[in-house]
């Protein structure tokens, strides 16, 4: 054996292999290299705009719950405002209420005292009749005496 012939040979079939690893083997390698370049591209593109929208998705909840602690506010507010409102009305209600009683209370009073004057009056009416029942008993003219003392009477009834 030739040492010239032997590396000629494995020279030939090393340049084949090269040939065969270049056209055949280097190609598939390539693009299964280049996918999973491009996967590892789009997982953190995909992974950038999660950590955006995950940003944008923070910042509307926190508006959002600006927004719903602002309308609570409002909400007590509004509820404070009417609870002052009703507890005014009713005030208002307590007050037209006890105007009413102290009227009516003050017009029973008046019935009650005209009602008192007017039984003193025919007491006092029956009082002097009474009197003068007597005085006219000693006197001589019993019946001009009673025309007076009925005239009397009805004077003192007015």
């Amino acid at each position: 054996m030739n040492i010239n012939f032997t590396l000629i040979s494995q020279a030939m079939a090393f340049a084949i292999f090269i040939w065969f690893t270049v056209k055949y083997v280097w190609p598939p390698l390539l693009r299964a290299i280049e996918e999973r370049q491009k996967t590892i591209a789009d997982g953190l593109a995909a992974g950038e705009r999660g950590r955006h929208e995950l940003e944008l998705a923070n910042q509307r909840s926190s508006d959002i719950l600006k927004d719903a602690k602002q309308r609570a506010t409002e909400i007590i507010l509004q509820a404070e405002k009417r609870a002052t409102e009703i507890v005014e009305e009713a005030k208002k209600v307590a007050k037209e209420e006890g105007d009413r009683i102290i009227v009516g209370a003050k017009a029973d009073i008046e019935h009650e005292v005209y009602s008192a004057k007017e039984i003193l009056r025919k007491h006092v009416a029956e009082l002097a009749v009474a009197g003068a029942a007597k005085i006219l008993r000693r006197e001589v003219d019993i019946k001009a005496h009673a025309d007076m003392l009925g005239s009397l009477e009805k004077d003192l009834r007015k």
